[in-house]
């Protein structure tokens, strides 16, 4: 398949651009900082995204999503990234979404997906349980309990988890190497919620669950091994972060080559030296490499490829090297000032940090990608 994007999505990324720049600016995170959002996010802006349809993006069509793929979702993740935009549109219209489409039954979806797509409700993924990624580790545990389920367990930076109406919760069926997926609501009774404010002013959360009444229809698929849908969630969650770190990468780069354009020293633009010109050059190709290496990932995901385990690692792994490249550019070429809380360099640097690290930074998914390929 070509590495270009077809009329529709192009339209898609511009009017993705065009709303973000005007509505979603880096002001925006940088006001939502300076006042201590409760939230996190500016509800009008994620209202403003349910109208233009963006969370329901990745529903099928006869839950009344557009269905439009993980491409056309893309192009909105990159833009996003741009902007640094806050809201839930990773948690629930990327990975919520993606839960229920992968394990949910067809009562399950058919209950969850139109009130997502109506912006009624928003979901968190709780995968994780310890300070890095690793899927191996999960010790929460449901236990059966007259004709429901009782959850126990902990599980650590969850992206928007304080502020979701419900928890997409990984854990395993007790006495059994089975996985399971359950919703529970996050006002449940015996579910306590910390919420984490990161480095890069987004929102997180460490969740616990003592004793959780689960209802046998909360867990998703039926009670069916949700290991395979899980590892498909971790995929689909680092695509699309490669998608928003290419976005950031792409902005600073713009940002700094605007710099290096205006900014003169001993009256000479700074732009015409030689040295920051070699090094700008090299930042462009590898910002052109992942670009095509992040399209590549999302086609394989809309093609339900057997690549996409490998190209997500590929993506993600590329990803954060290029955004920490970008970032530390951009702060070593606008010199001092470039330090500075006045600059939102400092915003973007931040953000690349905390997302490559969110479900496996880069040294975790060269190995990843090294397993995968049989080294």
């Amino acid at each position: 398949m070509a590495l270009v994007l077809d009329e529709e999505q192009r339209m898609l990324k511009d009017a993705a651009r065009e709303f973000l720049t005007a509505n979603a600016p880096v002001a925006q995170l940088r006001a939502l900082r300076d006042e201590r959002d409760p939230l996190g996010y500016r509800p009008e802006t994620w209202r403003a995204m349910v109208e233009l349809g963006w969370s329901g993006v990745l529903v099928p069509e006869a839950q009344g999503g557009l269905d439009f793929g993980h491409v056309g979702m893309g192009q909105i993740s990159e833009e996003a990234g741009r902007t640094l935009t806050a809201s839930p549109l990773f948690a629930t219209a990327v990975l919520g979404v993606s839960a229920l489409v992968l394990a949910g039954t067809g009562a399950q979806r058919a209950a969850l997906l139109p009130a997502i797509v109506a912006g009624e409700l928003t979901l968190a993924l709780a995968f994780d349980e310890g300070p890095r990624h690793d899927p191996n580790v999960v010790a929460t545990r449901l236990r059966k309990s007259g004709s429901g389920w009782v959850l126990d367990g902990a599980k650590a930076f969850v992206p928007d988890g304080h502020s979701a109406d419900c928890l997409l919760v990984s854990a395993r069926i007790a006495d059994s190497a089975q996985l399971a997926l359950v919703l529970v609501e996050r006002a449940a009774p015996g579910v306590t919620v910390e919420r984490v404010v990161m480095a890069d002013q987004r929102n997180s959360a460490n969740v616990r669950f003592a004793g959780v009444a689960v209802a046998s229809d909360a867990v998703l698929g039926g009670g069916e091994d949700a290991g395979a849908a899980l590892s498909r969630l971790a995929d689909i969650g680092n695509a699309h972060l490669a998608a928003e770190l290419l976005g950031l990468a792409q902005e600073v780069f713009q940002r700094t080559v605007d710099y290096l354009n205006t900014r003169k020293q001993f009256g000479v633009l700074i732009g015409s030296y030689q040295g920051l010109q070699h090094r700008a050059a090299h930042l462009y190709s590898e910002i052109e490499l992942l670009k095509s290496l992040v399209l590549k990932t999302l086609q394989a995901l809309d093609a339900g490829s057997d690549e996409v385990p490998v190209l997500a690692s590929l993506a993600k792994a590329k990803a954060g090297e290029v955004a920490t490249l970008a970032t530390n550019e951009a702060v070593q070429m606008h010199g001092g000032v470039g330090m500075t809380d006045e600059l939102d360099i400092g915003f973007f640097m931040k953000r690349a940090r905390v997302a490559e690290q969110l479900y496996g930074d880069h040294r975790y998914h060269l190995q990843r990608y090294a397993s995968l390929c049989g080294y």
